[in-house]
């Protein structure tokens, strides 16, 4: 393995922040236009968790690219995006709602992404500092 990646331990962190960056994307992606889909309601809370999730998704995705560009070669960052890139639409497939409630599916990819960056901020700290 350290022949390919010699930092190891750095691809699987940038692997589930790139891919949760990307699954966030691809749920966001999926809500829009807002007039088309109806079973998704048009109130300010849900219209406010999307540009929460949208803000979120941008800054992880970010420090996901930051992170990864200091820490991984640089052929090892093209290849593992690429791949996240082909896979994230079946993760995204596999993100069943029995209820299809927009407000609930958005309240929870808010946590999971706030979750990602704090970990992605503790994890990369040096990596990050220029956020900071």
């Amino acid at each position: 393995m350290s022949t390919i990646e010699p930092n190891w331990l750095s691809l699987i962190w940038f692997t589930m922040f790139a891919t949760t960056g990307a699954v966030a994307f691809l749920v966001i992606a999926g809500k829009f236009p807002l007039d088309v889909n109806v079973g998704q309601s048009k109130s300010a809370l849900d219209i406010g968790l999307m540009i929460g999730n949208a803000v979120l998704m941008a800054i992880l995705l970010g420090g996901a690219g930051v992170y990864g560009y200091s820490e991984l070669r640089w052929t090892t960052l093209i290849v593992v995006a690429g791949l996240i890139f082909l896979f994230a639409p079946a993760l995204v497939e596999e993100w069943r709602w029995p209820l299809r409630n927009a407000t609930a599916e958005l309240g929870l990819l808010v946590g999971v992404q706030v979750l990602a960056l704090a970990m992605l901020f503790k994890v990369g700290g040096s990596a990050l500092s220029v956020f900071s």
